[in-house]
């Protein structure tokens, strides 16, 4: 089966000559670039692409399949991104769960521990002031509720359980079990879930069921004392009743690694809301060695089963969105 593989962005030698292997066992040429302007060019004719930039996708004539190593593809759904309707789509949904578990847990710890009240007792050097005694909550013994069961959420589940929480809660859309959880409740029960948690999890895609779920009513349904860590996508969250919540203390603390709007503009009130840690979409991306390498060794499993004519491992459902 001869065709054209085009993979437009940085990997490494050995992982090149991976898919080089597969690609020579069944006749296809490979072209791999980091220039954007060189990918569109070498699009026109290619038949599978492995890249993330829509650009390139814009330029394809006669792509057959496109993976993208990012784990969210709802911007690949859009109309004219993707070349044709019959163009398979995959994604690396699989790769980021280790980096941003412990992303998960680092800011839901710095926020729980009042890492950042601390920070600024000891960088003012005008006071004498040595403080000790602000309250702190451990995950130890608390009620973890996970909004997102897919391999985030669970990888996430899976390391939370050396902390000892009180309980592990699932929520997705169908409320299938699934062996990280204590249980596993529908989204439709959300309204019950949301008042007994003490740690809120969001791992979500972006869906037309998504955006905006996590409204001003359920956010005030959650506990004063709560937490909030959100790595999915920020459209599912009220950012404006997020934010007045947290600044009148009906909630603890929110930790966002996705918002609305990237860059954050300077004058978002996220950026002035109390006990609020923001960080730039930098949970995931490719700057842990382990998801580059699970990537592409994702890719070529699949490059392997596409080429041999048997079902994609990591085929995205395009009426899902994930």
């Amino acid at each position: 089966m001869g065709c054209k593989i085009l993979v437009y962005w940085q990997i490494t030698e050995e992982q090149k000559q991976k898919i080089c292997a597969i690609a020579d066992e069944h006749g296809c040429t490979t072209c791999f670039t980091t220039d954007l302007k060189v990918a569109e060019a070498e699009a026109e004719d290619a038949d599978i692409m492995f890249g993330a930039d829509s650009g390139p996708l814009r330029e394809a004539k006669q792509l057959k399949w496109f993976c993208s190593f990012w784990a969210g593809v709802n911007h690949y759904l859009e109309n004219g991104v993707l070349p044709n309707n019959s163009c398979v789509l995959s994604n690396s949904s699989g790769a980021y769960g280790v980096s941003i578990s412990e992303h998960i847990i680092m800011t839901a710890l710095l926020m729980m521990r009042q890492f950042g009240a601390y920070e600024k007792i000891m960088s003012d050097v005008t006071t004498k002031e040595w403080r000790h005694d602000l309250p702190m909550h451990s995950l130890c013994g608390s009620r973890i509720t996970v909004l997102g069961t897919g391999d985030i959420g669970s990888t996430f589940a899976k390391r939370v359980r050396g902390f000892d929480p009180e309980a592990v809660i699932g929520v997705n859309r169908s409320g299938s079990r699934a062996p990280e959880y204590d249980e596993v409740r529908k989204v439709t029960d959300l309204e019950s879930v949301l008042p007994e948690t003490d740690l809120l999890v969001m791992s979500l895609p972006e869906t037309p069921e998504t955006i905006g779920l996590l409204s001003r009513k359920m956010i005030a349904l959650l506990p004063e004392n709560a937490y909030l860590v959100n790595v999915g996508r920020g459209s599912a969250i009220d950012e404006e009743a997020l934010v007045d919540a947290l600044n009148e203390g009906k909630l603890a603390g929110a930790s966002l690694d996705v918002m609305q709007t990237e860059p954050v503009p300077a004058d978002s009130p996220l950026r002035t809301a109390k006990n609020i840690l923001l960080t730039p979409h930098c949970a995931g991306q490719m700057t842990l060695d382990y998801t580059r390498e699970k990537s592409v060794a994702m890719f070529c499993e699949d490059l392997e089963n596409y080429l041999s004519g048997r079902p994609l491992s990591y085929g995205v459902n395009k009426e899902r969105g994930y």
